[in-house]
């Protein structure tokens, strides 16, 4: 069932629209850091997303080794009938690539009390807008439940596709 490979890029942009997701909340909850492991403020991070249309998955590879590593990957493989069987198959679908740190400078703000202050008398707030992670928030939530819905659609499309043929 050809089809059933569209599954695949449906699940990889719930998948990436997670990540997304996390790494948004991760800026948000940051948003006041101005002292971080490193030194300085927090930097916001972003995501990268790029196609993702070269995976192969062969009979020989451990379920570990595919790269949808959630239960509904492994549940997928297994619906495919690829569990232990010696065949190929594409996944395609949108790959996380890397989270990258944003270059926009921290905002400085003249306090010369506070604990982070440098001999100026500046300290550094984190590039981290909170209504614009608010709209990247919304954004991810928004493709995900696009993906979602692609997802469900597909799968019922499966469901009516089995009952074919079957004496009513």
């Amino acid at each position: 069932m050809a089809f059933l490979s569209n599954l695949d890029i449906a699940v990889s942009g719930m998948i990436a629209e997670r990540a997304r997701a996390d790494v948004i909340a991760q800026n948000v909850a940051n948003a006041d850091t101005t002292r971080t492991a490193k030194g300085g403020p927090y930097v916001r991070q972003n995501v990268v997303f790029t196609e993702n249309k070269s995976y192969y998955r062969t009979g020989d590879a451990s379920p570990s080794a595919i790269e949808f590593r959630t239960v509904l990957g492994k549940h997928l493989e297994s619906l495919r009938g690829l569990a232990g069987r010696d065949r190929q198959q594409t996944m395609n679908g949108v790959l996380l690539t890397k989270i990258v740190e944003d270059p926009t400078p921290p905002t400085p703000v003249y306090d010369p009390s506070h604990p982070d202050a440098d001999e100026d008398g500046y300290y550094y707030l984190p590039n981290v807008d909170v209504a614009e992670e608010q709209i990247d928030m919304l954004a991810a939530t928004q493709s995900y439940s696009a993906n979602l819905t692609i997802f469900n659609s597909l799968k019922s499309l499966a469901n009516k596709a089995l009952t074919i043929g079957q004496n009513g």
